[in-house]
């Protein structure tokens, strides 16, 4: 039987959907939304209000036993249970209760790792919980993952036709035409634009990136417009983060913006920037520079070395080093550069239209979980 001639399947959804809105919860809600479509839904909601993995809280413990409590009531009759794996201690243990309370479930269970850094964090350091996860995760229909960079975490024990690779995509509306490109990078321009747009914590690499503005001369320094949107963790970091920037007039923080001014953002920018330290899943955010007409500067964290390439889709920088982003920098000020920054952004712009669109992604999905 055809795929499209199925009946309704009840899919058990258990993943974080927005508010807050990040990477991970903006790609749950686009596949929600494109499954809810033909399919019933039961949505288990894993949100989370800090940005601090793991933290424990009364709080927390609260959401964890709501998540515990919905899901035995909703897995009844579920003909498929997809759920998006946390990387943390205190995330994965939540996680082995949900196989435990889906135990009957597990052949048609699929679990979804966005990050890439679960096997570095946890099953490397402890061997009992690695073979805890082993046991129940070598039962389940299948395992999705962003690139191949991740095959090494189930490598060995889910076999290969169980291990789907299915990269991360950018949303619609961020997607430029290219008219708009060629307005965009039609002249060197008087200022060159360039954006960071992330959580606003240091290991994505923020106040590396400020410290490295920071030194250039001030005849440089007005060469560029550097945009910095994201949430802070803190109201303390978010003031020592506002007086650093202090009347330094080619510098904004836009805060915590909505998809229109992410929009208006990226359209805007000739460059994003991610320097970031974490050992990356595929940020969102690269592929939205690429559907927005941008060249990427960031770091070659495995997970973003799936979608990047150094000097094809941009430029490579050294995690933690603010020199690397300092001569970055002074290239891609340069005039006779310009001819290479378009050609690399009008690259990025035509492999995100070809690869990494929503609609691609949904199907993808749907076709591993077997459903309409």
């Amino acid at each position: 039987m055809e795929k499209n001639n199925r009946a309704k399947m009840k899919i058990l959804f258990i993943a974080p959907l927005p508010p807050p809105i990040n990477g991970h919860s903006l790609v749950c809600q686009v596949l929600y939304d494109g499954l809810k479509s033909q399919n019933s839904m039961a949505i288990v909601d894993l949100k989370k209000q800090g940005l601090k993995d793991g933290k424990i809280s009364m709080n927390r413990l609260s959401e964890i036993f709501r998540v515990f409590v919905e899901t035995w009531k909703k897995k009844k009759n579920a003909d498929v249970v997809y759920l998006t794996i946390s990387e943390s201690l205190a995330g994965n243990l939540k996680d082995l209760l949900l196989y435990i309370i889906c135990y009957s479930l597990l052949p048609k269970f699929y679990i979804h790792l966005h990050g890439g850094s679960i096997k570095k964090l946890l099953f490397d350091h402890f061997s009992l919980l690695y073979a805890i996860n082993r046991f129940f995760i070598q039962k389940m229909g299948g395992v999705i993952i962003s690139g191949k960079s991740h095959l090494e975490i189930f490598e060995g024990y889910v076999k290969s036709e169980r291990i789907h690779t299915i990269p991360n995509f950018a949303p619609s509306y961020m997607f430029i035409s290219d008219s708009e490109f060629e307005r965009k990078f039609k002249d060197f321009p008087e200022k060159i634009n360039i954006l960071f747009l992330s959580n606003m914590i240091p290991q994505k690499g923020y106040l590396l990136l400020l410290e490295a503005f920071q030194k250039l001369e001030k005849e440089i320094k007005v060469k560029f417009i550097l945009n910095f949107a994201g949430r802070f963790d803190s109201k303390e970091e978010a003031d020592f983060f506002q007086h650093s920037i202090k009347g330094e007039t080619t510098i904004q923080y836009h805060g915590v913006v909505s998809d229109d001014k992410k929009k208006e953002l990226f359209q805007s920018a000739h460059i994003f920037i991610l320097p970031t330290m974490f050992f990356e899943g595929q940020p969102v955010s690269i592929l939205e520079g690429y559907a927005s007409g941008c060249v990427v500067l960031t770091t070659g964290q495995s997970g973003i070395l799936d979608v990047f390439e150094n000097n094809t889709n941009g430029f490579e920088m050294i995690p933690g080093s603010i020199d690397s982003i300092v001569e970055n920098l002074l290239f891609i000020k340069e005039s006779q550069n310009f001819d290479k920054l378009k050609q690399i952004a009008k690259f990025n712009l035509e492999k995100a239209k070809n690869v990494y669109k929503e609609e691609i992604y949904i199907k993808k999905i749907k076709n591993v979980l077997g459903v309409n």
